[in-house]
């Protein structure tokens, strides 16, 4: 099985364009012969815990405002809209009150980066960025998983 590497987002990916001092980013990347568009179908294929934790997210930030997802976004693979495409990179994302995030899949020599970006936009971000933080880490690496094991 491929590794899984905590790695640094290429510079050419769009994203940067985004970043400033405090927010957050992180990468984690493997080899893979997959292509974005099939990379991202393996990678969204979340386990049932992950999607049950999702719909807890839905219930319980509802009632503050905060998005929780359309039928519509539910067409991408990841349930969120598709922000930024190009060849071998593809972003989705979202601007909410509270923060704004893309999650970016790039494939460059062989490798398949996946990076979240987030700004937080106030106190309510902040606080939700730390309680999910731990849960994001094991998506993500979980993600990278199916897509290294799948090619």
């Amino acid at each position: 099985m491929a590794a899984i590497l905590k790695s640094n987002l290429p510079p050419k990916a769009a994203v940067h364009a985004k970043v400033a001092p405090g927010d957050f980013l992180d990468c984690y990347s493997c080899a893979t012969s997959l292509s974005v568009e099939e990379a991202a179908k393996q990678a969204f294929q979340m386990p049932r815990w992950a999607s049950a934790l999702m719909r807890l997210r839905n219930t319980l930030v509802a009632p503050l405002g905060l998005k929780t997802g359309t039928k519509e976004e539910e067409l991408t693979p990841s349930a969120f809209p598709v922000t930024f495409q190009r060849e071998n990179e593809v972003q989705y994302g979202l601007d909410d009150s509270h923060l704004n995030f893309r999650i970016t899949l790039l494939k460059k020599d062989g490798h398949l980066y996946v990076s979240t970006w987030v700004h937080v936009n106030n106190f309510v971000g902040r606080a939700y960025l730390t309680l999910i933080m731990p849960f994001h880490v094991l998506i993500v690496r979980g993600s990278i998983a199916r897509v290294a094991r799948a090619g």
